[in-house]
């Protein structure tokens, strides 16, 4: 099995194992795939955390008002009378105005943040230097425990447009965000190992040579499309 020490620009981000007679198209895609579900399992893990300390998120139209304005405009929370966490609430108001300050209480917090340590600690780019590979399996198992937690805490569910939701029902919306930017479409990653680019019409084998035991450094990109604009003089 062929060792690739998946980087993307300089920073190290996982190990993965394949078979030199592996398709590059097969293995762009795999190591596409374990990319983006680690950066989701970070992206849920930083939002659980919001929800054991502030509970769920409030309807988009409640967002970032005051109490008053609330009142004003005569909105209400439903969803925040349906989704109590396990064991009842406490009040932790959320100083940013995007969660509804109904908070877990201290047994149901510990749940989810012990949950969300060992998740971090399944996807961690420390996985490198315990010599550890990353596979889809493991980001997948990551994230059935989040998943897990979050069931135990709130067995009623969340409500619909909680990210932590959508995230789950692979329905997030990262445009325009900072988040978006880091994810890479399978169909336009790329490979790149001592300055080429691995052709996914190609097989590993044919850049690294036959012997099983080598160990790459293979860099990830997404393509980068040029639009060349022409104009002609009339």
């Amino acid at each position: 099995m062929v060792l690739l020490h998946v980087k993307r620009g300089d920073e190290s981000q996982f190990l993965l194992q394949a078979p030199g007679s592996t398709e590059l198209e097969e293995l762009t895609v795999q190591v596409a795939r374990v990319y983006n579900g680690r950066l989701k399992v970070q992206r849920l893990c930083s939002e659980m955390e919001e929800l054991a300390e502030h509970g769920i998120f409030l309807p988009p139209n409640m967002q970032g008002l005051t109490d008053d304005q609330i009142e004003e405009l005569k909105l209400k929370d439903e969803w925040g009378e349906k989704c109590v966490p396990s064991g009842g609430a406490v009040f932790k108001k959320d100083d940013i105005g995007r969660r509804n300050g109904q908070a877990p209480n201290e047994k149901m917090k510990q749940v989810l943040k012990k949950t969300i340590e060992e998740a971090k600690a399944i996807i961690s780019k420390k996985q490198v230097e315990a010599g550890v590979c990353v596979t889809m399996e493991m980001v997948k198992d990551a994230l059935d425990q989040l998943r897990g937690a979050v069931m135990i805490v709130y067995p009623m569910g969340l409500p619909p447009y909680d990210p932590i939701r959508m995230e789950f029902e692979n329905k997030e919306d990262l445009s325009g965000t900072q988040a978006g930017l880091s994810v890479i479409k399978e169909s336009e990653a790329q490979l790149w190992w001592a300055a080429k680019e691995l052709r996914r019409t190609k097989k590993l084998s044919d850049y690294v040579g036959k012997n099983e035991k080598t160990k790459i450094i293979a860099k990830i990109q997404q393509v980068i499309f040029f639009v060349i604009s022409l104009q002609t003089d009339k």
